[in-house]
């Protein structure tokens, strides 16, 4: 019996007193059949497809001064969250992208290494971004201090953003669940339509948010240079 409703969320099978539920994150790769290896085939073609233009996306987002191959790494990034994102929507299937363990275990490394890029080569362009264009000098300190909490505060919000639309959606769902076996016939009906709309409104988000986590990726990454 659940002690409260976000235990939903614990990890809860292990093995050999290891917590297995993690291995959900890795589960996509099953998803990818064999005939993906085939050259020319559909699923192939659908990926390439789905590649280029993650890669146009992006590369208008970085701009012509990004290193070659920068995009690869944000569309791989957006690919696993999707995955992640989609897996979490099946019955007994451990959501990872609900917990701040992993969402945060991306953000935080990414900003680091893009401040720690940007203030190593890029000193004077970083200053600049602390006080915006047209700023009064009386505020200019001021805006300094707002600039700087939030640029610090970034990975925890990519990290939130992520974890928290992913709990919410659960949290609507397994609440409706829970009450079907308390309810009649008659609204089962509703019950299951409701759900099923939901459903659809999570796989959509499932959908925007790994790609909202990419972009605001992207463009953090394109300040620092």
């Amino acid at each position: 019996m659940m002690t409260n409703l976000f235990s939903t969320f614990d990890p809860s099978t292990s093995l050999f007193n290891m917590s297995i539920n993690w291995s959900s994150t890795f589960i996509g790769l099953l998803l990818i059949p064999s005939t993906f290896w085939f050259i020319p085939s559909r699923i192939s073609m659908t990926w390439n497809k789905i590649n280029s233009n993650l890669h146009n996306e992006f590369k208008t987002i970085t701009g012509p001064k990004s290193f070659n191959g920068t995009t690869l790494m944000f569309t791989s990034m957006f690919i696993m969250l999707m995955f992640n994102n989609f897996m979490g929507l099946f019955p007994y299937i451990f959501t990872s992208t609900s917990h701040m363990t992993l969402t945060f275990s991306i953000a935080l490394p990414m900003w680091l290494s893009f401040m720690l890029f940007g203030w190593i080569n890029n000193t004077k362009h970083m200053m600049a971004h602390l006080v915006p264009q047209g700023t009064p000098n009386a505020l200019m300190s001021f805006m300094v201090l707002i600039e700087t909490i939030s640029n610090i505060i970034r990975p925890g919000t990519l990290a939130i953003r992520l974890a928290a639309n992913m709990i919410a959606g659960h949290l609507l769902l397994t609440l409706l669940g829970n009450t079907s076996s308390m309810i009649s016939l008659s609204l089962m009906t509703i019950l299951i339509s409701s759900q099923m709309l939901l459903l659809m409104l999570e796989s959509a988000v499932s959908l925007i948010q790994a790609y909202v986590f990419s972009i605001l990726s992207t463009l953090y990454s394109s300040e620092t240079y």
